[in-house]
């Protein structure tokens, strides 16, 4: 199924099978975990939003964001240090991690030509 086919529930990455569902526990087992990082990657999106876009809408622009692994990786090498832009490195490798994972998960999805 395409991604242009789906239910919002489905292209999200969310069953519409309760017991499935049941086992995404996406506050209790990720934003409950990690409140204090979730909200520095937020700052991080909304700060390279600032440097890439306007700052009155939040957009991933993926024609400016290709290279998430070699990014990852320079950003981890300075990791524990703040970046010029007031962002901690950290935040910026947790960011680029989940945007090589959304377009992996993304990628998966998509029917064979």
């Amino acid at each position: 199924m395409s991604i242009d086919q789906a239910t919002p529930a489905e292209w999200n990455g969310l069953s519409l099978d309760p017991a499935r569902r049941k086992a995404t526990p996406i506050y209790r087992g990720v934003l409950k975990y990690f409140p204090d990082a979730i909200a520095a990657v937020a700052q991080c999106s909304y700060q390279g939003n600032l440097q890439h876009n306007s700052p009155d809408v939040l957009f991933w622009d993926r024609s400016k964001s290709g290279d998430e692994h070699d990014a990852l990786m320079r950003h981890l090498l300075e990791a524990g240090t703040v970046d010029t832009d007031g962002i901690l490195h950290s935040a910026k490798v947790a960011w680029r991690a989940l945007a090589a994972l959304q377009k992996e998960i993304e990628e998966s999805r998509r029917d064979p030509e």
